[in-house]
């Protein structure tokens, strides 16, 4: 059996968490493993998520209401111990530096662009199999 990634997407957008899966289909890279999705809508599915464990890299959306996935990746980064990267999905390249302040490990932007979001997550999913080696 191969083994597997559990990729977290928190939109409250089920199109942007649809072109997020289509995206990195079901291996973003041929050196990674398959990923499995688990799909969030709201801040507090994500923090239950998180609590039981198994997730390898989340994708936040920047762009999600009430709570947007940089004020949930500031939450996660400040109260998960041993946090997963995130990826970012941010509405302009300008805010970048906002990816900076709320720690995110990488970012994209929106729309997703397939090819940019498939590297991204196939690098940091390489990361966290190295750091858990």
């Amino acid at each position: 059996m191969q083994p597997t990634a559990t990729v977290l997407v928190y939109s409250d957008d089920s199109n942007t968490r649809a072109q997020v899966r289509l995206a990195a289909g079901r291996r973003p890279a041929p050196d990674v493993p398959v990923v499995e999705f688990v799909e969030c809508a709201t801040p507090e599915a994500v923090l239950r998520e998180m609590d039981k464990g198994g997730i390898d890299v989340c994708v936040l959306d920047g762009e999600a209401v009430p709570l947007g996935g940089m004020g949930v990746c500031r939450q996660i980064k400040d109260e998960v111990f041993d946090c997963p990267p995130v990826l970012l999905l941010m509405g302009r390249p300008q805010d970048a530096w906002l990816a900076t302040w709320c720690r995110a490990d990488a970012a994209t932007t929106l729309p997703v662009d397939p090819v940019e979001f498939a590297a991204a997550l196939a690098s940091l999913l390489r990361q966290k199999r190295l750091l858990s080696v």
